[in-house]
């Protein structure tokens, strides 16, 4: 303990000229302040590196150079924004929404039986005509355009948006785009 008292006590003394010091680099008493307290903390947690009988005051001195310039390349890359305006213009829609919209959407279409389900991607998503649709499952028009429309109920209860937000082929089109 008396070891580690001691080294405290000489830290300490050299706290005038280590803010002195701070000061000529910063030009100002707050900054100097918080970069000679950063300077301690650091010395005080790795003072195991610091070898006994060497000039402790330089050991120092060279921390608190060393914060200075990280604190001084960090503060070049920064752009001061008090009030927000900068961080404002800078922001970006976030895309986690789309991606659990689209899940959602998917998770809804599969629990869709499997005749109305292919009779919406064909005429939705694929942009088929209801004639093209209906050679293609065999069946009538009508039947696939019931299917089409109970598909679409289907989703729009299961998701609970309006229908016609389902209606137009294209929005089924566009949502498994964003695939």
């Amino acid at each position: 303990m008396a070891v580690e008292d001691a080294l405290r006590d000489r830290m300490l003394r050299a706290v005038p000229s280590l803010r002195a010091f701070g000061i000529s680099l910063t030009g100002d008493p707050v900054r100097a302040d918080d970069l000679v307290q950063d300077t301690l903390l650091r010395a005080w947690t790795h003072i195991d590196r610091f070898q006994p009988g060497t000039n402790l005051d330089a050991w120092l001195f060279t921390i608190l150079h060393n914060v200075f310039r990280s604190q001084h390349r960090r503060r070049r890359r920064e752009v001061e924004d008090a009030d927000g305006s900068c961080a404002a213009r800078l922001r970006t829609q976030p895309e986690q929404q789309a991606h659990l919209d689209y899940e959602d959407f998917r998770t809804a279409l599969m629990t869709l039986p499997a005749e109305q389900r292919m009779a919406l991607l064909l005429v939705g998503a694929e942009g088929m005509s209801y004639e093209e649709a209906a050679r293609v499952c065999r069946v009538p028009v009508g039947t696939l355009k019931s299917r089409v429309h109970r598909a679409r109920s289907a989703l729009s209860t299961r998701l609970d948006i309006d229908a016609a937000e389902i209606g137009p082929d294209s929005v089924i089109k566009a949502a498994l785009a964003t695939e």
